[in-house]
């Protein structure tokens, strides 16, 4: 069988060089770069995502406002309000009403818990036109917007059942005016008889 001879010599040279002393420096400083990469790597996704270091949301539900701060930071969390429009009398005025991610979730140090705070009382609204509609459609009226009647107090006029006037604690108001959510309001309605014409001029319900 006949070997080339420049072929032969090709191949002696080429594993000469693979063993050589320049080949494995140069095999060793690639490795080691490589090596290097790597590692730098690793850290800034370390650093990045701060890997293995969680911290355990707390409950501060119905703590105060400076209560929940300082308990957020005593775990490395941080905090931004958010607006909150409803009342909530099962919770303090001022207290923390609701947060998110919810206590007993784990973030990563430094997270931002959202806090929502109880306001001191149910905001105000605004009384519907409910004069001269039926009983009926100014309670519900009324109740679409959070208002609740209280009573029902029945005066002199044709009207039997129409609304002629509103109070609220006895004293007059008027559609337009604004009171707090779910405050009762009285009905000042018609009893059907004409003014003058009935011995009992008002009764209540």
């Amino acid at each position: 069988m006949y070997i080339c001879p420049i072929k032969s010599f090709v191949d002696m040279n080429f594993l000469k060089f693979l063993i050589s002393k320049v080949f494995l420096k140069q095999l060793g400083f690639a490795v080691g770069i490589l090596i290097v990469i790597i590692f730098l790597t690793m850290q800034w996704l370390s650093f990045s995502t701060n890997q293995g270091d969680f911290k355990t949301v707390p409950d501060v539900s119905k703590l105060s406002f400076e209560e929940a701060k300082a308990k957020l930071a005593e775990n490395d969390l941080k905090y931004k309000l958010q607006d909150t429009s409803n009342y909530n009398p099962d919770y303090p005025a001022f207290s923390v009403i609701e947060q998110s991610p919810i206590a007993g979730e784990k973030v990563k140090e430094n997270r931002k818990i959202y806090l929502k705070i109880n306001p001191s009382k149910y905001r105000e609204i605004t009384i519907p036109h409910v004069i001269q509609i039926t009983r009926r459609t100014a309670e519900s009226t009324l109740n679409a917007v959070g208002f609740g009647v209280e009573k029902v107090t029945y005066k002199d006029n044709i009207g039997k059942d129409m609304v002629l006037g509103l109070q609220y604690k006895g004293k007059p108001i008027k559609p337009g005016q604004t009171l707090p959510k779910t405050s009762k309001i009285e009905l000042i309605l018609g009893n059907g008889n004409r003014p003058g014409g009935s011995s009992n001029d008002e009764n209540e319900e």
